[in-house]
């Protein structure tokens, strides 16, 4: 019997089934392929037969259709899953960051973000308050706070070389000229060991704090210099009295020469310090205020037309808009008479010609609102280094001054509840500025007792 072969007689059978064998696995190949290209054109949708039948020796394509099938479909419930969580973690984020954001507007502390570049990226409200500064956001600090602050200064150093500053008080003077004092903390964000990527600047306004403070200490120094100094001011005029004696004695017996002319200097001395020790009897002493309501516009206008009368080369007037304060009219009116003169006489010999201007301005709300009244000149201003130092007593920079005339106007202002303060005019000139409250619970006095404080 003769048997016909496909294959040359040549090739070794194990040669042949391999032949086969891969035939087979292409065949599979190429129907898998046909079935995954129908799939995805959408021949084969999930409620064809093809999705639905069992595994088979007898329909192999269609089972690995379906098999890939579930395969796709799982990615698809999962790739759900995914896109959930992600949104659930979005929202969470945003939720985040809102609250954030609230936090930082609300927080009554001044927030400043400053990155490595010297860009403001992030300012609060409370920042702008303290500064005085509106949009600070992506300005450079040195342009906003000025290069010479104090406050950028510490910035600076911060980004610079990574220094830390904690409870820093700093002077800041705002756009409008404001004297403030801030309390700054200051820290590097570090990206790295050493390297700055930033810098977190935290600010608190204590102007109020700090006002307080030496008002404050300022009663406790009348206080200990009332009870030290009154009993020595008294000595000093009974001495004083007993030298004038002696000497208008002396005058009167020698009757010209040069004996009466050392007389008449002796007598004019001790008039100069009787003169002193009085006005310091009026500073040292308590002082008891009237409770009444002032009218501040009449008052006003008498204490112009003094000074108007007493120098009718300077230019004095008032305006604005005034109220009734409670207090002691007479004290009242000593104090306004005392700045309103002393301005007058720093622009009276002015070329151009001296003027004094007395505004007034009525702040409502807080407890009762209170009277602003701010006493101006055109005049050559006050020195700096003298400013911190013009309401101390026996400070003074006139020739025949006693230094007692601005230490007792901040000694009635106190009394009264309120504030007095002096500074100089950008457009120039000196200008004090007094605050008193509308209404006073208690007519406080400065005792003589350090205890009574």
């Amino acid at each position: 019997m003769t048997t016909t072969s496909t294959l040359p007689d040549s090739w070794p059978l194990w040669l042949g089934g391999a032949v086969l064998f891969v035939a087979v696995i292409v065949g599979v190949a190429f129907l898998i392929s046909f079935a995954l290209r129908r799939y995805l054109r959408g021949e084969v949708k999930p409620n064809d037969e093809l999705a639905t039948l069992k595994p088979s020796g007898d329909n192999p394509t269609a089972f690995m259709a379906a098999s890939m099938q579930a395969v796709i479909q799982r990615l698809r419930e999962q790739e759900k899953e995914l896109e959930g969580l992600h949104r659930l973690q979005k929202e969470r984020a945003q939720q985040t960051e809102r609250l954030s954001e609230a936090v930082t507007r609300h927080m009554p502390a001044g927030l400043l973000l400053v990155n490595a570049a010297g860009l403001i990226t992030s300012a609060n409200p409370a920042a702008e308050i303290a500064l005085g500064l509106r949009a600070l956001a992506y300005r450079r600090y040195t342009e906003a706070l000025g290069p010479d602050s104090a406050l950028a200064r510490l910035l600076t150093a911060c980004l610079g070389q990574a220094q830390t500053f904690r409870r820093k008080e700093i002077e800041y003077t705002t756009p409008d000229g404001e004297l403030r004092q801030l309390g700054v903390t200051i820290s590097p964000i570090l990206h790295g060991p050493q390297k700055v990527s930033g810098a977190l600047c935290l600010l608190s306004d204590l102007t109020e704090l700090t006002a307080l403070q030496k008002q404050i200490h300022l009663k406790e120094h009348l206080a200990a210099l009332g009870e030290l100094s009154a009993g020595i001011a008294h000595e000093f005029k009974n001495a004083l009295a007993t030298i004038s004696g002696y000497a208008q004695m002396i005058r009167s017996e020698a009757a010209g020469g040069e004996l009466a002319e050392h007389a008449d200097h002796i007598l004019e001395q001790t008039r100069a310090l009787a003169h002193v020790v009085t006005e310091f009897l009026k500073f040292a002493r308590p002082l008891e205020l009237a409770d009444e309501q002032v009218n501040i516009r009449p008052l006003l206008e008498r204490v112009v037309a003094e000074v108007q009368d007493a120098l009718p080369q300077v230019e004095v007037s008032y305006e604005g808009e005034f109220a009734d304060v409670s207090g002691d009219e007479g004290l009242l009116r000593q104090a306004l008479l005392n700045l309103a003169r002393n301005a007058a006489e720093a622009v009276s010999e002015q070329p151009f010609g001296g003027r004094v201007v007395l505004r007034g301005a009525v702040e409502r709300g807080g407890a009762g609102g209170g009277q602003r009244i701010s006493i101006a000149d055109n005049g050559p201003g006050i020195p700096p280094e003298d400013l911190p130092k013009i309401f101390l007593p026996f400070y003074t920079t006139k020739a025949n001054g006693t230094g007692l005339g601005l230490a007792v106007v901040q000694k009635i202002v106190l009394q009264h509840g309120g504030t007095v303060e002096a500074r100089n005019r950008p457009e120039g000139g000196a200008e004090f500025i007094l605050w008193l409250p509308v209404s006073r619970e208690v007519a406080q006095a400065v005792e003589s007792a350090v205890g009574g404080i």
